[in-house]
C-alpha cells in the first residue's frame, strides 16, 4: 500500500455516514458535468396495488444523461405469468422516451428475468460469472420500444452454470 500524503487519514467503516456519500456524489457529478455538460438525472417508479392498497410489485429505475436504468422489476408471485411484466417494463420505456433517452439498461442474475429480457428485445453486453456461487450477473441493454425488435424466435433458454445457449424456434 502506497503511504499517504502528510495530513491525511485513511479511515474504514462498514457503516459510512450518509454524509460522505453526498460528499462523494457530488464530487463525481461535479467532474462529469465538467467533462460532459450538465447531466440530467432522476428517478422513476411504477407500483402495482392490490385494491387494498398493499403494495404487489413495480418497476424502479432513473435516468442519467441519455440512458435510462431499470434497477427493479419486482411482482408477487401470484400475480405473475400475466403479463404485467410487460405491461411494466413498456411503462419504464415510455418514461425513458419521454426523457429522451437513446437506451435503457438493467442486470439480473435470475434465469427467468433473462429469458424475460431477451424475449422483450434487449441484449446482453457482459457478465460477472460466478456471481454469486455458480450463478452469473448479467448485464443487458436496449433501446426504448418501438425502436428494437421484440425477439419472439427465443422459446426458451438452457443454463448452464456461466454458460447461456438460446434455443431458437425452428
Amino acid at each position: 500500500m502506497t503511504a499517504l500524503p502528510p495530513g491525511l487519514t485513511l479511515t474504514l467503516s462498514n457503516d459510512p455516514d450518509p454524509a460522505a456519500r453526498a460528499y462523494l456524489m457530488a464530487g463525481l457529478t461535479s467532474f462529469h458535468e465538467a467533462l460532459l455538460g450538465p447531466g440530467t438525472s432522476g428517478p422513476f417508479a411504477a407500483l402495482l396495488h392490490d385494491s387494498v392498497g398493499t403494495l404487489q410489485g413495480g418497476v424502479w429505475g432513473r435516468n442519467y444523461y441519455n440512458w435510462f436504468f431499470i434497477e427493479m422489476l419486482f411482482i408477487e408471485e401470484a400475480h405473475r405469468a400475466q403479463g404485467l411484466g410487460a405491461t411494466l417494463l413498456a411503462t419504464a420505456e415510455a418514461e425513458a422516451i419521454k426523457r429522451r433517452c437513446t437506451g435503457l439498461w438493467l442486470d439480473t442474475m435470475n434465469p427467468n428475468a433473462l429469458h424475460f429480457y431477451l424475449r422483450h428485445g434487449f441484449e446482453s453486453f457482459g457478465e460477472l460469472p460466478n456471481y454469486p456461487n455458480n450463478t452469473r450477473r448479467v448485464f443487458l441493454n436496449g433501446a426504448p420500444e418501438g425502436s428494437r425488435t421484440p425477439n419472439p424466435q427465443i422459446r426458451s433458454l438452457v443454463l448452464y452454470p456461466i454458460e447461456l445457449r438460446v434455443q431458437h424456434a425452428a
